[in-house]
């Protein structure tokens, strides 16, 4: 069964790789210099694209093979650390209300580009004026190049910046654009940096309220550099390009997934076993009310089982407030991750064992009474092992939930890289900021976990079948 089980986790591995674009062959390493500078460009796009397996060139804007930086042979700058913000946030940040906000980074050196359906607004820092002139046409055409063939290039579904609607070009720190106050590098908390957008009269620019405002669709960063100051080189090929991939991988999540998820299953094993034993020593009109509170995580919407928690264990909440005084906050903490997996999870464990309870002949426990045995002993020395495999195999559904739970843990403990990112948060998150490769990544280790447990209840399942068949022969 274990190399079973291994050769479809290598044949699940293989596909991923072969699924990946950014795991592309190439050929030998190729430079900047390799590139001819008038290369024809293909159709489709902003001008069309094309790939020599080292880089990308959508016109003559050369790309870096991990969508970062660029260069134009002959241009009097090049960009870097490019990077594409699909939404922003409307909630306060340090205690203030700047508008619809997109974080910018840790540094106001960031040259922006503020996409909407009807124009686009590029914002040049000042500390940038010396290799990128706001004013001067030519600079304004080559940084317009960069942002269309980086925002083209970082593509993974949603809007294109359009070359086709107007361009406005600024450096100032604030920006009255059709009833829309832009504001760029916006210092909220030490060293964390934002593009804001509020209406004039400072409304909502996303409320459905706000009529007649063009909204922006997505904001675009990068830094402007010297033309030497970027080493676009070509990606590695085959199992060197995967080697290489995995190497740069933060499997934070999967550490943290794995102790959450084995934290949990301890928790929802001891309380469903209870909960479940509990119930069938109750009134029917008592068991229907508990079995209901038992069972109605696993209707509700994930995201509202998160909410209810939050509202329980919020700081505004008198038990919140106490774990807060005794220097043990639980929300937007690791516990948090544990408390969501086990409420969304809990109810297979209780649902396994409640009718692998009900399923033993109630005559054989009175029987046992009759021998002078207690309930714990029965429990343990009776029921427990004659209910054995429903109990395991809901014990395993149980910890499977628990892996892939999602819509919980974002609202109760958030996204915290190394400490609330779980894999199911990672997938998000890497999707929204572009990394398809990374997100296809743990899709793939969600797979193979989900492939494994599925087929080890299957087997167990047969298992005890062949068992209790040549039992009852």
């Amino acid at each position: 069964m274990g190399k079973r089980i291994s050769a479809l986790a290598m044949a699940f591995m293989l596909v991923f790789a072969a699924l990946c674009p950014g795991l592309a062959f190439a050929d030998d390493d190729a430079s900047l210099g390799d590139v001819p500078a008038g290369e024809p460009a293909m159709p489709g796009g902003s001008g069309g694209s094309s790939s020599n397996d080292s880089t990308v060139t959508v016109d003559d804007v050369v790309v870096s093979a991990e969508g970062e930086a660029a260069a134009i042979e002959g241009a009097s700058f090049a960009v870097d650390s490019f990077s594409r913000a699909q939404k922003g946030s409307n909630r306060e940040i340090d205690g203030r209300y700047l508008g619809y906000s997109y974080y910018q980074g840790s540094s106001p050196d960031y040259a922006v580009a503020v996409a909407t359906d009807d124009y686009v607004l590029a914002y040049i820092p000042p500390s940038a004026h010396a290799l990128c002139d706001v004013e001067d046409s030519a600079s304004q055409d080559t940084l317009k190049r960069y942002f269309l063939a980086l925002d083209e290039v970082s593509l993974t579904g949603g809007i294109v910046m359009d070359d086709t609607v107007p361009w406005y070009f600024t450096s100032e720190s604030s920006m009255a654009l059709d009833g829309i106050l832009y504001r760029f590098a916006v210092e909220a908390g030490e060293g964390k940096y934002y593009v804001c957008a509020i209406g004039e009269d400072g409304s909502d620019v996303v409320s459905a309220a706000a009529e007649g405002l063009t909204r922006p669709t997505h904001v675009d960063f990068l830094k402007i550099v010297e033309p030497g100051a970027v080493d676009i080189v070509a990606a590695s090929s085959g199992l060197a390009a995967f080697q290489e991939f995995l190497g740069g991988i933060d499997l934070s999540p999967l550490w943290v997934t794995l102790k959450t998820t084995g934290t949990a299953i301890v928790f929802i094993f001891v309380l469903g076993l209870a909960a479940a034993y509990f119930t069938l020593r109750i009134s029917k009109r008592a068991q229907d009310i508990f079995d209901t509170v038992f069972t109605i995580p696993m209707v509700l919407p994930p995201t509202v089982c998160g909410f209810l928690l939050l509202l329980l264990l919020g700081r505004n909440t008198a038990l919140g407030q106490w774990f807060i005084d005794i220097g043990f906050p639980l929300i937007f903490s690791w516990q948090a991750t544990v408390i969501a997996a086990v409420v969304v999870a809990f109810p297979l464990m209780y649902r396994s064992a409640r009718g692998a309870f009900e399923g033993l002949d109630p005559n054989m426990l009175d029987a046992a009474r009759t021998l002078g045995w207690s309930n714990a002993k029965i429990f343990f020395k009776l029921m427990l092992p004659l209910s054995w495999s429903s109990i395991a195999a809901g014990t395993v559904l149980a910890f499977a939930r628990a892996l892939g739970e999602f819509g919980a843990t974002l609202f109760l403990a958030g996204n915290y890289v190394g400490i609330t990112r779980t894999i199911p948060i990672a997938i998000y998150f890497e999707w929204m900021s572009g990394n398809m490769d990374v997100a296809l990544f743990w899709t793939v280790v969600i797979l193979i976990f989900s492939f494994v447990v599925i087929l080890f209840i299957n087997l167990w399942s047969r298992r005890t079948t062949r068992y209790r068949k040549g039992a009852a022969e």
